[in-house]
């Protein structure tokens, strides 16, 4: 399941973790990158059959349900990279520094009613989710548009909402280490 991911790094060069695959948690994980690479973007990643499934969103999620985000599907990655949070050096796929921007549980709402795994939700393109992180609470919509990588995230609505809350803007810090982008590349240079 990992074969793009390590085929596309030379682990001699990066601190990226190869990923051997450990237990899952009880509840599945979610954790979002801050990943200041050629563009500045947030990778959303959620556990799911002992991978991390990964979107690139290039605004970061939003507290708005009137907001729609754009998220492209990037190739899955090791759980262990969750807890990854440093830089990727020149010359490596992805180069640039990444930060935890925001990590906790997340739970399938489909599955709560009709007992469908979230694996088989995203192969039809289509499943809301709720999460429990640091800085996002409550449920998002992640939809395919058409057959390829483009998908949207929305935030739905309920108690976690919030139109005038952007957490993107006024939180940029890690929720691991406290440090922003500039600060990681400062100390680990």
């Amino acid at each position: 399941m990992l074969w793009e991911y390590r085929s596309k790094r030379n682990f001699t060069h990066t601190p990226e973790p190869k990923g051997r695959r450990r237990r899952s948690a009880k509840q599945p994980i979610f954790v979002i990158h801050k990943h200041s690479a050629s563009n500045l973007h947030y990778d959303l990643r959620l556990e799911v059959k002992g991978i991390l499934v990964s979107w690139a969103v290039p605004k970061g999620p939003s507290t708005n349900p009137k907001e729609k985000r754009l998220a492209i599907r990037t190739e899955g990655h090791p759980l262990e990279y969750a807890d990854f949070e440093g830089i990727i050096p020149e010359g490596e796929y992805g180069a640039g520094t990444a930060l935890i921007w925001d990590t906790g549980t997340y739970r399938n709402l489909k599955e709560e009613d009709e007992h469908v795994p979230i694996a088989q939700e995203i192969n039809k393109g289509h499943f809301t989710f709720w999460v429990e992180g640091k800085k996002l609470k409550g449920g998002y919509a992640l939809t395919r548009m058409g057959k390829g990588k483009q998908w949207l995230l929305v935030k739905m609505q309920d108690e976690e909402a919030d139109a005038h809350r952007n957490p993107v803007k006024t939180e940029p810090k890690s929720v691991l280490s406290g440090r922003t982008i500039d600060e990681i590349e400062t100390s680990e240079k």
